[in-house]
């Protein structure tokens, strides 16, 4: 079977995962992801007010889209509260979308992103269009001098145009442009049989070696974020706070759909981490890294193997490896099977063209100080979930 199996075509709007086998269904155990299982009439019928006003009436919405993007859910705007920023939602028919705000610092304006949005059961031109008319009402409202979105929709379709027609215009997008999936939905053999022989062959060597896999919980974030800092500063990205990270983790782990794995070596040290996080029926890495001592072991191999065959054991659809950064990740990545997805991009609304040009000057200001400050270390890349 060649790479990528039987996960579908591209489809007009979000694409359709491939359904779990029969019985099947996303459940955690020990600290594994566990996705919301949608509850009463499809989320089409639900009542908008209700869904912009309650957290849990959205999560399950979100997790009934076609691919759930974690960024939707309410987790991460607690998440990024910790830096100013406020959360609202955006509701029309069957299309919704967590917006966050932040102001521009001593300004009297703000600007707006919604991560992966909108999302909808079956976004088309009629809803894009409906949806847009209120975000930007919203927007004057709020004060917001452009609004920016990066819908996970596959490029190649009608969805540009139809977002051109509602006043968007294209932009760099926040989160990784290119990704690639795999189907969980077929059988262990089949998906051990799609990573490239050489890569069968660092998984069996390091099991040889004697790289045992770890489900951990919060109490090891000192160590995930030791091995995270050290792979940034050898690979020439940046990186957050710890708190960042740990309070990632703590906002998902408290709805049970973050875990935290570890490939630790015969004399128990951590030699490479992942962490992963699960909405609806798709689980993402935003996360991870490993050790020189894991790179020489082949410990990174065998730790994303056990993610990919305990993701499809939790019930998961699709194991989104989230982002190809740059020529080595993208190796590395391909060698583990599934198929490339490529989005159409950042889009972005002008609310106040004037305020957005000076906001844009502002923001290059930011830049070049952020780089200075990091003493020429390059910016951060797209494999992290961050406005």
């Amino acid at each position: 079977m060649s790479a990528g199996g039987s996960v579908p075509p591209r489809v007009p709007g979000p694409v359709r995962v491939p359904g779990p086998s029969a019985g099947s269904s996303p459940a955690s155990s020990g600290g594994a992801a566990d996705a919301a299982t949608p509850s009463g009439s499809s989320p089409g019928a639900a009542d908008a007010a209700v869904l912009r006003d309650d957290d849990a009436a959205w999560n399950d919405f979100v997790a009934s889209t076609p691919l759930a993007p974690y960024l939707q859910a309410t987790p991460w705007a607690a998440v990024k509260a910790r830096n100013g920023w406020a959360a609202r939602r955006i509701v029309t028919g069957r299309t919704g979308g967590q917006l966050l705000t932040h102001p521009i610092g001593p300004l009297p304006w703000s600007v707006g992103y919604v991560p992966r949005g909108p999302i909808s059961p079956d976004l088309g031109r009629s809803g894009i269009r409906q949806w847009t008319e209120a975000l930007r009402s919203t927007a004057r409202t709020a004060r917001l001098s452009h609004v920016v979105i990066d819908p996970e929709i596959e490029a190649g379709g009608p969805e540009p145009a139809w977002f051109r027609d509602a006043g968007w215009r294209p932009c760099p997008s926040p989160q990784p442009a290119r990704s690639r999936w795999i189907d969980l939905a077929r059988s262990e053999d089949e998906l051990w049989g799609d990573l490239r022989g050489k890569w069968r062959q660092y998984v069996q060597k390091a099991r040889r070696s004697g790289v045992r896999i770890v489900d951990a919980g919060p109490e090891r974030l000192d160590d995930f974020y030791a091995i995270y800092v050290d792979t940034a500063r050898r690979a020439g990205f940046t990186y957050r706070t710890e708190a960042t990270y740990r309070a990632t983790y703590d906002a998902y782990a408290a709805h049970g759909r973050a875990r935290l794995l570890f490939a630790d070596g015969p004399d128990g040290r951590a030699e490479a981490t992942l962490m992963l996080i699960g909405w609806g029926r798709r689980v993402v890495e935003p996360y991870g890294g490993m050790t020189r001592a894991g790179a020489e072991s082949r410990a990174n191999y065998l730790l994303k193997w056990e993610a990919i065959r305990s993701s499809r054991e939790a019930g998961y659809a699709i194991y989104d490896l989230w982002g190809l950064s740059h020529a080595g990740i993208e190796h590395f990545k391909v060698g583990f099977g599934g198929r490339e997805v490529e989005y159409i991009g950042g889009l972005e609304l002008p609310v106040r063209p004037l305020v957005r040009s000076a906001v844009q000057a502002v923001q290059a200001g930011r830049v070049i100080l952020a780089r200075r400050r990091l003493r020429g270390e390059r910016p951060a890349t797209a494999d992290g979930a961050e406005p």
